[in-house]
């Protein structure tokens, strides 16, 4: 198992909603992202999100496949996030599709925790490299 560390910049652009979607509370955005530390490289991705009328309860959905290197092996991969928030308390989840790694990082699987404190973005990746299936 390897963990790699390290900070992250994103930029969120919101897309047009749509009339349903936004009498729904449903917004869609796309994510650029730039990782430095352990994983460098960039992702680009794109984000569901649901807002409610309740102040701080949420939901989102993203995709994003990233690309670059990870703690010297280089590659891309995609990463599947789930997120929800109720009146504030926040519970992410954000993994490794399986088979998703590419090059050198074939057999990749793990798990991601994004950590934001005043603005600033950073993550703890946990990993594993399986065997070439």
């Amino acid at each position: 198992m390897g963990t790699a560390i390290g900070t992250f910049e994103v930029k969120l652009t919101p897309h047009p909603p749509e009339d349903k979607a936004a009498g729904a509370g449903i917004g869609w955005m796309s994510i650029d992202k730039q990782f430095h530390g352990d994983l460098a490289g960039i992702s680009k991705g794109e984000m569901l999100t649901a807002n409610t009328a309740v102040k701080g309860s949420a939901g989102y959905v993203a995709m994003e496949r990233v690309e670059g290197m990870l703690q010297g092996r280089s590659g891309a991969f995609v990463l599947q996030h789930s997120g929800t928030m109720k009146r504030g308390e926040f519970h992410l989840s954000v993994t490794v599709v399986p088979d998703s790694g590419t090059d050198q990082l074939v057999g990749l699987a793990g798990k991601l925790a994004i950590n934001i404190v005043d603005t600033k973005h950073s993550y703890v990746f946990e990993y594993t490299l399986g065997e070439i299936p």
